[in-house]
């Protein structure tokens, strides 16, 4: 049975988009979700470019808020910022959570975000399929 996993940071998107990417791609019977507590309405460029070098990317990759997915019942919500972890909803019904934070490509070089996704990775993926044991 499948598991759903959301994936929540601040602006929903670099860190949460590769994270999303990388569980769906990866991992197997994990379905994940991204948005951002304040999200931007938009994918960082480089983030996009990394995941299309990765062969990871899909057009329905987009920055949205918690309340458009919220129709969705998770397993696992994640946080992959502070800020997220510290202004994370409450959900209808209890879920199990995992904070790992990952420093912000944002406006640095390209080669930044293939440091984070290298972390998000060998980081957080290890982390996710633990808590969904």
């Amino acid at each position: 049975m499948s598991k759903n996993v959301l994936v929540l940071c601040t602006g929903n998107s670099c860190r949460s988009i590769m994270a999303e990417a990388l569980i769906n791609a990866t991992c197997k019977d994990i379905n994940a979700y991204s948005a951002g507590v304040r999200a931007s309405g938009k994918v960082n460029e480089n983030a996009k470019k990394v995941l299309q070098e990765k062969g990871m990317w899909s057009e329905g990759y987009h920055s949205k808020t918690i309340e458009q997915i919220l129709h969705v019942k998770f397993d696992l919500v994640v946080t992959v910022c502070d800020h997220a972890k510290e202004s994370c909803p409450m959900f209808p019904e209890a879920v199990k959570t995992l904070h790992v934070s990952f420093e912000d490509p944002d406006g640095k070089a390209l080669e930044a975000f293939y440091e984070t996704f290298a972390d998000i990775k060998h980081i957080l993926l290890p982390k996710i399929e633990e808590a969904l044991l």
